[in-house]
């Protein structure tokens, strides 16, 4: 094991050269210029929605997006930076409040806050630096095309130079520029480096605010009793015991919950403990066993439309020479992120300020406002650094919960949720179950056949993804399953179990014809570029250069440490393309990870160390849920309240992981998911590797791969 005992964060590039110099825009001016007063600066002009500068040079930007552990408070800010030419040490980085006139998509969700804001965020920082660079030419009486910038001063070819806060008053005077020209990324100072998290000081000391964390003038606490089973309804209740504790103040009924009310967490959740509560059943109360057969049998059907069809697979099955046939499922996931779900509220006459960790806070506030039948520019909202969330705090529940309590009780609320209110309140990654058929004709696959089902997921399936594009006969069907468990997005949403299984059947059709799975792979995408009429939304070339990366920094096809075997899993999500290797061995029957190797193509990278953070993350995050995590149900009710029955990767588990960036002038693109899809495939065909047997189901630590026979041993071996 000694081979792998060393952590690797080298990024080993490939230059893709492009044509140089700046790009002409436009620049739409957000706000006007309104100078304030901040600090030790006497004076600071604010240019536009994202930057304002301080007569000692100083620079505060703004960070339009929820932070959630992706680190775009840093990545956002750095790209304005880079722009504006200023040292990243005279930065000071606020968290913007929702404000849908100032800024565009401030959503945490989709990988895409990077991906959304990299030209407006461009243009903002590029407009300040050349009305900077005007306002100095103006002073010097000088042509603007003699001045240049660096790391806040603009320099005349005189050698003279002035600080931008020197500059900072007269240049916001001056007319806003229709037209900027960015830098050429051969010419970045900041984008690319390394960049510690602007808040990590405050998470290393423990004064990083959290949700958890919100206090007001006149606060209470709350903590709710929701129905413990999906299809339940509250008829009827007891709350005099509770009502009785020691700093309880209220308990109010709204919807089929009960909040209890008092002036602490401890006072509230002990009290909830003491609510003798009724329910009847109104919908079915369903249970894994149940809902596992019935997507089994939904799968099967296929459906009278299916989701894409290209030639017809149907009649290439009836001429192929051999048809294999696999069936891939996985479970319900929690999100359970460290933080569990909060909000504070306000609602009073004259309007609503709500403040909390939410991915979504648009929606927040959108759906507040239909809920009390008020204007949304009546409510604010706030948004605290989120202690993780994964897709869960996409939706506001618990947003919602916290309005209704505070409309009741006529005061503000922070309403805090118990670890096992978070497992087991609801919004869980669906249950899926895939059936596939692959068609081979004259030693090559000649048709893909995928018939799914999901739970509460209206599109289930990625039809679009790899191998599509690459055969003349393909067909996806889907069928949704209907159920009071309520799902919804989870990191990576469907891309998390289609990359398993789509990888994971071509690994199978791969061994089936006697190909190397790399190969084979490579030999699909060179089809997809030369097919006529299939369609795909990825560059087969760049989706070649991630797998190539990979299986050449891992050394596929090169001797390992006894009993270490090789599988690839790759996939392209959010407009990005990653591959992963991972090295596994079998030991005492289960698998163990040494060492992921993943190459990933983002394009254009922000923040070199926030960028391996969160491929890293993403790695542990699919590798901890496709081991060991799953969700069951028992008559409508989750049999896992809390850590100590759903298991998840403990420190001593996780392997070596080595992140490599294709290095090229693409624009950035999603980040904070990706890196999660491919590594459970990865995983799973070295399972298959080692011991001759095909994982079909998560977690994969439910099979015992202890050998049953001398030839399994002799593999294993």
């Amino acid at each position: 094991m000694s081979a792998y005992t060393t952590f690797d964060r080298r990024s080993f590039l490939k230059v893709t050269a492009t044509a140089g110099g700046g790009m002409l825009i436009g620049f739409q001016w957000l706000t006007a210029c309104q100078p304030t007063t901040a600090g030790a600066a006497n004076t600071w002009v604010e240019y536009n929605a994202f930057l304002k500068i301080a007569d000692n040079g100083q620079v505060t930007i703004m960070a339009p997006n929820p932070e959630i552990g992706q680190h775009v408070k840093t990545s956002l800010p750095m790209i304005v930076a880079e722009e504006l030419d200023i040292d990243w040490k005279a930065v000071l980085v606020e968290q913007a409040p929702l404000d849908t006139d100032k800024y565009q998509r401030q959503i945490a969700g989709g990988s895409g806050s990077v991906r959304t804001n990299w030209e407006t965020l461009r243009r903002a920082g590029a407009t300040v630096r050349d009305m900077l660079k005007e306002a100095a030419a103006q002073e010097w009486q000088v042509p603007v095309s003699e001045c240049t910038t660096e790391n806040g001063m603009v320099k005349h070819t005189s050698g003279k130079s002035l600080a931008y806060g020197a500059l900072a008053a007269k240049a916001a005077e001056l007319p806003v520029p229709e037209e900027v020209i960015f830098k050429a990324p051969a010419d970045y100072k900041i984008i690319g480096t390394r960049a510690k998290s602007v808040d990590l000081d405050n998470i290393v000391t423990g004064s990083q605010q959290y949700g958890m964390d919100t206090k007001r003038e006149g606060m209470f606490y709350a903590s709710i009793v929701r129905p413990p089973a999906f299809g339940q309804k509250l008829d009827n209740y007891d709350d005099s015991e509770a009502k009785a504790m020691p700093g309880v103040t209220d308990v109010v009924r709204f919807d089929d919950k009960i909040a209890v009310v008092g002036t602490s967490t401890w006072a509230v959740i002990s009290a909830k403990a003491k609510i003798k509560a009724n329910y009847s059943a109104a919908a079915k109360l369903e249970s894994t066993d149940g809902y596992m057969q019935a997507l089994d049998e939904l799968a099967a059907k296929g459906s009278a439309e299916p989701r894409r069809q290209d030639g017809n697979a149907k009649q290439a099955f009836r001429q192929a020479d051999k048809v294999l046939e696999a069936t891939y499922q996985a479970p319900f996931l929690p999100h359970a992120p460290m933080e569990p779900m909060n909000f504070f509220a306000h609602v009073q006459e004259d309007g609503v300020e709500l403040y909390g960790p939410t991915q979504t806070p648009a929606s927040a506030r959108r759906e507040t406002a239909a809920l009390l039948d008020i204007p949304e520019d009546k409510i604010t909202v706030g948004m605290t650094r989120m202690g993780g969330g994964f897709g869960r705090r996409l939706r506001t529940d618990f947003v919602l919960e916290a309005v209704q309590v505070s409309k009741a009780i006529k005061a503000p609320v922070n309403v805090i949720w118990t670890r096992e209110d978070d497992m087991t309140g609801g919004i869980y990654r669906p249950a899926y179950v895939y059936h596939y058929k692959a068609g081979i004709k004259n030693g090559e696959l000649a048709a893909w056949y995928l018939r799914a089902a999901s739970v509460n997921s209206g599109n289930g399936t990625r039809q679009d993804n790899f191998p599509a594009g690459a055969l003349n006969n393909w067909q996806v069907d889907y069928n949704d399953y209907a159920s009071a468990i309520t799902t919804g997005a989870w990191r990576a949403p469907h891309h998390n179990f289609a990359a398993f299984s789509d990888e994971s059947f071509v690994d199978e059709v791969a061994h089936e014809l006697g190909k190397d799975p790399v190969a084979f792979r490579l030999e699909l995408l060179e089809k997809a570029k030369s097919r006529p009429g299939g369609e795909v939304k990825f560059d087969p070339d760049r989706y070649a250069g991630v797998i190539k990366l990979a299986a050449e920094k891992a050394g596929w096809g090169q001797s390992k440490p006894t009993g270490v075997y090789q599988g690839i899993g790759a996939h392209f999500s959010f407009s990005t393309y990653v591959a992963q290797i991972a090295d596994v061995s079998i030991e005492d029957g289960k698998p163990k990870i040494h060492r992921i190797v993943c190459a990933v193509d983002c394009g254009i990278v922000i923040n070199q160390s926030g960028a391996e953070n969160q491929i890293e993350g993403s790695i542990i995050d699919g590798l901890s849920h496709a081991m060991y995590s799953e969700l069951t149900f028992k008559n409508g009710q989750p049999e896992q309240h809390n850590f100590n029955a759903y298991r998840v990767m403990r420190i001593g588990e996780a392997p070596v992981i080595e992140v490599h960036f294709v290095k090229n002038e693409e624009a950035p693109t999603g980040l904070g998911e990706p890196g999660l899809p491919p590594v459970i495939a990865a995983v799973g065909n070295a399972i298959f590797a080692a011991t001759g047997v095909r994982v079909r189901e998560m977690p994969f630590t439910k099979i015992d791969l202890r050998p049953k026979d001398n030839l399994l041993g002799e593999l294993i071996k």
